[in-house]
């Protein structure tokens, strides 16, 4: 595993809210030491021409292998964090997404490669158990309650897995 550091300089991030059961798809964020300090929705940066919208397809293709369906307008949000002793900037595009059907059926988990090699573990997480005392963060830092403000929704039976 690398040590990821933030880039010094604002990046543009798309994310996908993948939605199973109540519980949302997040990926383990880990520091240093490979302790999970936290999960994030799927996704990843925009490159420089690229739409939110292509951005998060390509994303979702390159690391699942799937092509999903974007479910209408992003919620955007500046992130301003410190990960590591590094401050990072990122705004972010953040759409609910649907998997195609019976993709990932039966698991528990997705593991998967980032472009660089690192190992990446998936799971789906109960929005009541993120943020909260013993259980792990939710990053970006404000995502939670954002999701509860917009009032996004949150299917509570199995949809798209």
């Amino acid at each position: 595993m690398t040590n990821w550091r933030p880039p010094p300089y604002i990046r543009l991030v798309a994310l996908g809210l993948h939605w199973w059961d109540g519980r949302l798809l997040a990926a383990e964020v880990r520091d240093d030491a490979e302790r999970v300090k936290g999960v994030r929705p799927l996704g990843g940066e925009i490159a420089f021409g690229e739409s939110w919208r292509a951005a998060l397809l390509r994303e979702f293709s390159e690391e699942l292998g799937i092509d999903v369906t974007i479910m209408g307008a992003p919620l955007v949000m500046e992130n301003i964090f410190v990960h590591e002793g590094a401050t990072g900037h990122e705004v972010m595009f953040i759409a609910e997404v649907a998997f195609p059907q019976r993709a990932f059926s039966g698991q528990d988990r997705i593991d998967f490669r980032e472009d660089n090699g690192d190992r990446i573990v998936a799971r789906w997480f109960d929005l009541a158990q993120l943020d909260v005392e013993g259980g792990p963060s939710l990053y970006p830092t404000g995502l939670k309650d954002l999701l509860l403000a917009q009032r996004v929704s949150i299917p509570s039976s199995p949809r798209n897995r």
